[in-house]
C-alpha cells in the first residue's frame, strides 16, 4: 500500500536517489533533442550533478511544499509544489515516481494530492510544465490523462 506523507528530512537521500533513477532513461532524449551548446550550458558537469543539485535545493528551502509517496516507508514518489497566488495558482514543480514503481497509481495520487493542498489554499488552477521530446512524453500524456490543458509554448536559444 502506497501512502503520501509529508517530506521528511530524513527521506532527502533516498528521494535524491529515486529522482535520478526517474530522469535517467529520459535525459539522454533529452540532450538529442536540444541543440548541444544548450545541455551543456545546463549540464556542465552532466545532468545528474545538476538534478541532484537543485532537487536538494528544493527539498531544504521548502520542505513544507514537499510530499513523498511511501511503500513500506521506503519514498517511491515525489511531489513539489510552488504557490502563486497573484495568478490564483499552483504550480506541480516536480513529480517523480521510481521507476520500479511506476504504472502503479502513484503519480495520479501524487496529482491528486496536489490539487487538494493547492485547493485548500484557495487557488483556482494548477500548473505543470515538462518538456516536449520523447523522453517526456510519457509525463505528458499522465498529465493529459489527469486534464491538464496545454499551453504551447516556444523557448529558443542563440550560442554567444
Amino acid at each position: 500500500m502506497t501512502e503520501i506523507r509529508p517530506y521528511a528530512p530524513d527521506h532527502r537521500d533516498a528521494v535524491l536517489d529515486l529522482v535520478l533513477r526517474a530522469w535517467q532513461d529520459i535525459m539522454p532524449r533529452t540532450r538529442d533533442a536540444v541543440p548541444g551548446f544548450v545541455y551543456d550550458n545546463f549540464y556542465p558537469e552532466g545532468w545528474q550533478v545538476r538534478q541532484r543539485r537543485d532537487v536538494a535545493a528544493l527539498l531544504e528551502d521548502d520542505p513544507a511544499a514537499s510530499w513523498v509517496a511511501l511503500k513500506d516507508d521506503l519514498p517511491v514518489g515525489i511531489l513539489c509544489l510552488r504557490a502563486h497566488p497573484e495568478d490564483r495558482m499552483g504550480e506541480i514543480h516536480l513529480l517523480a515516481v521510481d521507476p520500479a514503481h511506476q504504472r502503479q497509481g502513484i503519480g495520479t495520487a501524487l496529482m491528486a494530492r496536489a490539487e487538494e493542498i493547492l485547493r485548500d489554499l484557495g487557488l483556482q488552477m494548477v500548473m505543470v510544465e515538462t518538456v516536449g521530446d520523447s523522453g517526456h512524453a510519457p509525463a505528458r500524456k499522465a498529465y493529459e490523462g489527469q486534464g491538464f490543458k496545454p499551453w504551447p509554448v516556444a523557448r529558443y536559444f542563440k550560442k554567444l
